[in-house]
């Protein structure tokens, strides 16, 4: 193992066919043995940060970029953002043997090694022999950090190692690192850093142009930069409760608490008949399978679904959007639902890769405007008089003003906070900022149900409240959200609905007030989590 250092010297960066530098003249030294979490807003550049260290940029990668001095480690292992970008091969013994077999390991200690490493990240399987394809995107990541771990590396680039992971795989994917990683040099970017900051040798906060302004232990970055940390929307302990006891200059706010209190008061607002019913409900992914013995969501219901990597949340989503086939009742508005998705509901992926249609991030949106008027102009024209629709043709064939949707989808893009040259093409996008390109896809197309796979997942935290916010709005108005997440805030302070996934049964549907109520004690809360 190296004592050398790691780091740059006045690196400048940025990405092709742009102007606006990445970083500029960026000094790093990482000396050996530190452990240095890397903070900044999403989309500043801690991502390729991480790439341009470690050799991978301009090693595999190539990007225009000049530094004095490049200094990386000998001996590193990387634990991507996007898991699925981290794999040679389809099978998860195979993808671990490979690691091995690079080592020269012989074949007869592989299965061992295989089956401890697994167990490290508490990644339990069926059998060895699994297809990757089949697994969440949390399971995906702790294969990606067990193939790691496998390597013995010298360095370790952690590129938010459990943002997919469920409370209890992150406590575990943490205790991990902590004890498998405690005498190496590890560099982390994280956005959600509560229990874990104490591991902490040093923190290194990055400002939207990718620039070093703290720079320092932990406590004495939070304490002496919590004004910037605020004002750029990077998370820092206890920022959900001062970001919602702080109205006084922010009307959404004040709009959200009390549309919040109303709608978890009152989660019916639609009447008796429930807007989407599931009864009986199978589905079969794979080696996987969910069953859903019964559920329901009225209008303007925020339903948080959520459950253990693995356990069958994004195969419920795939299926109610016709991803997926399945057996049982499924009901929209009463009736019954075809095979085709429904035309009244909109899908955010989990990979927000598989989402992009288009090679601009501008097109990505104004295709979503074109099929929202294109539906809300056919939608006038049935419900027109046929006389009417046969003596006015030119007016049913106008063309949709093109000018008139960029501006449109430009102004969408800024109020997602994804400020960047509407010609990059969605790829070049950092995780979060692709995350919030395929939220906003489905958003703008005004659908009433709205399935979302952990959409706050890679953001910062100015980007998540207002995504937060803009649903929130959504939901006033009528719309029904079903989300995945794993955030115990978003459950506990917007939805109206808990869904609970258990090893493949939705166990427990729930009015949010009733599982969060101070008034409910332990044993009421097991007895309504259980029935």
């Amino acid at each position: 193992m190296t004592n050398k250092a790691i780091g740059v010297t006045k690196l400048r960066a940025k990405y092709s066919g742009e102007k606006q530098l990445i970083f500029n003249d960026l000094t790093l030294s990482i000396p050996h043995g530190q452990k240095l979490l890397l903070l900044g807003p999403s989309g500043c550049g801690k991502s390729t940060l991480l790439q341009i260290i470690s050799g991978i940029i301009p090693g595999a990668v190539q990007i225009p970029l000049l530094a004095e001095q490049i200094t990386k480690p000998e001996s590193w292992g990387f634990v991507f953002q996007d898991p699925d970008t981290q794999f040679c091969m389809s099978y998860v013994d195979e993808e671990l043997a490979f690691v091995l077999e690079n080592q020269q390991i012989p074949q007869e200690q592989m299965k061992q090694l295989i089956e401890e490493a697994l167990e490290h990240v508490q990644l339990h399987l069926p059998k060895l022999h699994t297809p990757i394809a089949e697994l969440s995107q949390g399971m995906k990541q702790r294969l990606a950090l067990a193939a790691v771990l496998l390597l013995k590396p010298d360095v370790v680039f952690l590129d938010e190692p459990s943002a997919l992971l469920d409370p209890e795989g992150k406590q575990y994917i943490w205790e991990t690192i902590r004890s498998t990683l405690a005498q190496h040099t590890v560099i982390v970017v994280e956005h959600h850093i509560d229990g874990i900051l104490d591991w902490f040798d040093r923190v290194v906060v990055l400002n939207r142009l990718g620039d070093i302004i703290a720079d320092g232990h932990p406590s004495h970055v939070f304490a002496e930069q919590k004004s910037f940390l605020m004002q750029e929307g990077i998370w820092y302990p206890n920022i959900w409760e001062e970001y919602f006891s702080y109205q006084s200059n922010s009307l959404s706010l004040a709009f959200r608490a009390e549309a919040t209190a109303e709608l978890q008061a009152q989660p019916n607002i639609s009447g008796s008949q429930p807007l989407l019913e599931l009864q009986n409900f199978k589905v079969k992914r794979g080696a996987y399978s969910l069953v859903v013995p019964y559920a329901a969501a009225q209008q303007g219901d925020w339903i948080a679904i959520r459950g253990a990597n693995g356990a069958g949340k994004s195969t419920l989503l795939f299926a109610l959007a016709r991803l997926l086939a399945s057996n049982g009742s499924y009901r929209i508005q009463g009736e019954d639902v075809g095979e085709d998705i429904p035309p009244s509901m909109s899908y955010v992926f989990q990979n927000p890769e598989l989402q992009f249609i288009t090679d601009r991030i501008i097109d990505e949106v104004t295709h979503s405007l074109i099929v929202k008027y294109d539906k809300e102009r056919t939608e006038k024209e049935q419900g027109e008089h046929w006389i009417k629709r046969l003596f006015a043709p030119k007016q049913r064939k106008s063309r949709i003003d093109l000018q008139q949707l960029t501006l449109e989808a430009s102004a969408a893009l800024e109020q997602l906070q994804l400020s960047v040259p509407p010609d990059r093409h969605p790829y070049e996008l950092s995780i979060g900022q692709k995350r919030r390109l395929s939220v906003l896809t489905a958003l703008v197309e005004n659908r009433s149900i709205l399935l979302l796979d952990e959409p706050t997942f890679g953001q910062d935290a100015r980007s998540t409240f207002i995504m937060l916010e803009w649903l929130q709005q959504l939901q006033a108005s009528g719309v029904t959200i079903m989300m995945i997440t794993h955030d115990e805030q978003i459950m506990r302070r917007f939805a109206t609905q808990i869904w609970h996934i258990e090893h493949g049964t939705l166990t427990t549907c729930l009015p949010a007030h009733a599982l969060y109520s101070k008034e409910a004690d332990d044993e009421q809360l097991t007895q309504l989590v259980h029935t």
